[in-house]
């Protein structure tokens, strides 16, 4: 849809070419709040305005006229009456009054609708019955109220009318925030506005997201292979808090995301069956899914859950415990010196130590709780296979890992064997001793 800007006359107005499909809207260069909405067979002085109604804010449009019924000057003077009356404190009523004086029909005074704040409101629901994670609500919560800062009582009808308005958006994002960041707050925008649309057919069809050039995605490549596991682990062997290292260990070994695991508790873990519980994932409880515990995770959960009894008492309900407000680690980031892959790097890790392993692709994806390809794989009965063929491919990536370790020449091999292996710390007096697991 063309939006553009000029000083609207009965000469620059008859020069607007009639719209191809649907309406554009042209708005005055001087007079805020008046434009004419161009279609196809009918150009319409409109003014637009917010009302304050119990304490909540309306964008209300008082269609003025066509051009064919009232010239350009004298539709300015009345958005300039309306706008007055506004400016005074009258409302929506005394705006349908000046419509009256006008000869117009009160009627086409109208309200524009949802505003993207009420629209991210009821989106916000939708997200909550259907069993969305916190984090993914979050993550739009954030969207919404910091990078579309200053759009709550945007009417979505005007972003519909005025998709450049979407796209200058977006452009704005990319130089300030990154263009991955604007390309997911514009994702986040299209949800919302096609959530609203289903409810309210009245708002143009056509989503304003589409009108922006996308910014080019590639997936970042940071996992590493089993010649890279010896030096990173000479720096996790050097973390100085034991429980964050068994936490960046336990990463490695699951591929599990940092966010699920954080959140992991003790009442979680079934060691007769050797499984890890995580109830909540990326994507809710419907993706609920159990790990698979290898000897090596087994071990690692252990020295997690005896270090927290000790390191966070109060807290040891969860198997990695922190002193916050939760009760369980929060932040998982650490400065890239001194370790210098964690959170998705180790997902990645995992993936490619599956490949050397020769765990077939499937396995691994259900392994790292992916999406399913195809139909057939939709009917997989995974806790067919937990216990004995998906335990044993676990088994085959934490070889893979562990053996890699034991191939190292670092100064440290030695005493992170014994860590992995025995739970006990070598070489190493700064930092605290773990009990033998």
């Amino acid at each position: 849809m063309v939006t553009n800007r000029m000083v609207l006359n009965d000469k620059s107005v008859a020069k607007l070419p009639a719209a191809e499909k649907g309406q554009y809207i042209v708005r005055d260069e001087e007079l805020k709040g008046f434009f004419v909405v161009v279609g196809r067979a009918k150009k319409t002085y409109t003014v637009q305005y917010d009302a304050w109604t119990d304490r909540k804010r309306k964008t209300v449009r008082v269609a003025l006229g066509g051009s064919d019924k009232i010239n350009a000057r004298d539709a300015r003077k009345e958005a300039m009456i309306v706008l007055g009356g506004i400016a005074k404190g009258e409302i929506k009523s005394a705006a349908a009054k000046r419509a009256i004086e006008a000869g117009i029909d009160p009627d086409s005074a109208k309200e524009v609708g949802v505003t993207l704040g009420e629209a991210w409101d009821r989106y916000r629901v939708a997200l909550e019955r259907k069993g969305r994670s916190a984090r993914t609500i979050e993550s739009y919560r954030d969207h919404v109220e910091r990078l579309f800062k200053g759009w709550a009582n945007k009417p979505l009808r005007e972003l519909g009318d005025e998709p450049d308005i979407v796209a200058q958006k977006h452009d704005r994002l990319t130089e300030k925030n990154g263009p991955y960041i604007a390309n997911g707050a514009m994702r986040t925008l299209r949800a919302i506005y096609n959530h609203a649309r289903r409810k309210d057919r009245s708002l143009p069809a056509g989503n304003p997201v589409d009108a922006i050039d996308w910014n080019e995605e590639t997936r970042r490549n940071t996992g590493m292979g089993p010649r890279d596991l010896p030096r990173w682990f000479e720096e996790l062997y050097a973390l100085e808090n034991p429980l964050r290292r068994e936490f960046h260990l336990f990463s490695l070994l699951s591929g599990c995301r940092p966010d699920a695991l954080k959140r992991a508790e003790v009442a979680h873990l079934d060691f007769r069956r050797r499984v890890l519980h995580i109830p909540a994932p990326k994507g809710g409880a419907k993706k609920a899914f159990d790990i698979p515990l290898s000897a090596p995770m087994v071990r690692c959960l252990i020295r997690a859950i005896r270090l927290s009894r000790r390191m966070h008492p109060e807290n040891a309900r969860w198997i990695f415990a922190a002193d916050s407000a939760s009760g369980h680690m929060v932040e998982h980031k650490e400065d890239r010196a001194v370790l210098s892959k964690w959170a998705n790097d180790l997902r990645q890790s995992f993936r490619t130590c599956g490949q050397a392993a020769l765990v077939p692709s499937l396995d691994v994806k259900i392994l790292m709780n992916h999406a399913l390809p195809g139909v057939n794989e939709e009917y997989i009965t995974i806790m067919a296979i937990m216990e004995d063929h998906l335990r044993k491919q676990q088994e085959k990536i934490s070889t893979v890992i562990l053996d890699a370790v034991r191939a190292g020449k670092g100064k440290q091999r030695d005493g992170i064997i014994e860590w992995l292996e025995r739970g006990r710390l070598l070489e190493n007096p700064a930092l605290p001793t773990v009990i033998d697991s």
